[in-house]
């Protein structure tokens, strides 16, 4: 059940004026994903019947918008849900859904993979570990499902995997660089903030790993740290695993900005 109104419902001008308030909120590298992740679902659509396609995502608006009282804004559907809460010039983007189905489509005459550069530089900085810090890292050789995903507000997990204190300078820049498209769905003001505060933990956030190191394949990876989890997860569908792909971003500490709501 979702709560606000439908998109499908919307005018073309209410639409338009839907996503200006998305754009302010999150940088243009992070509008372009969400908005490449949301076309995705109309290749589910043909055929499927209910609950798919870009009209079955919805809206709302909690509080009412202010320079200085915490408000929040939602908005998702079948597999990208972001959470917006602003508190001044505070903006939590936590807890948020960053998964995609089908990972890989067309758009006219161009391939679409809204998670490429995720998974990639992922693949990229666990094979740049040596053999010692990949026993550490890697704890299974298959891609779980996730562990804080929906309906798991509030949980804690420990974290596992390798600190950031046992990469290399170069490790810890390509460690912190994933984290970043992450962080960097804030627009530019915000999103600076989010790393800085990223970075001065960096020492005690850990990456874990599921799965295959080998290849650019269906493999799971995630982020703990203080103030930070991310989660990316490839689903159970045989070979066409790494075509559909649950994620989340949170934060143990401000999801839903708690810290300056409570």
């Amino acid at each position: 059940t979702r709560a606000g109104l439908m998109l499908g419902n919307l005018s073309d001008a209410q639409k338009n004026a839907w996503l200006a308030v998305m754009q302010a909120t999150l940088s243009t590298e992070g509008y372009n994903r969400v908005i490449a992740q949301w076309n995705a679902d109309d290749q589910l659509a043909g055929g499927s019947g209910c609950c798919y396609g870009t009209q079955y995502y919805w809206i709302a608006i909690i509080g009412t918008p202010s320079i200085t009282t915490p408000w929040q804004w939602q908005w998702g559907g079948h597999h990208v849900t972001i959470n917006a809460t602003i508190a001044g010039s505070n903006l939590a983007l936590y807890p948020s859904f960053i998964g995609v189905q089908p990972g890989t489509y067309t758009d006219g005459s161009s391939t679409v993979r809204p998670l490429s550069d995720i998974i990639d530089e992922a693949f990229a900085l666990v094979n740049s570990l040596d053999s010692t810090q990949q026993s550490t890292a890697v704890l299974g050789s298959s891609p779980i499902d996730l562990v804080l995903g929906p309906g798991k507000d509030g949980k804690v997990i420990a974290s596992e995997g390798l600190p950031a204190a046992q990469m290399t300078d170069a490790q810890k820049t390509a460690f912190l660089q994933l984290i970043g498209h992450y962080t960097g769905l804030a627009n530019a003001e915000d999103a600076t903030a989010r790393l800085a505060e990223i970075q001065a933990t960096l020492s005690d956030t850990y990456f874990a790993w599921y799965g295959p190191t080998t290849t650019v394949s269906a493999a799971y990876f995630r982020v703990t740290g203080p103030i930070i989890v991310i989660e990316y997860s490839p689903q159970s569908m045989g070979w066409n695993a790494a075509n559909h792909i649950h994620g989340i971003y949170r934060d143990p500490t401000n999801d839903y900005g708690a810290a300056w709501t409570n």
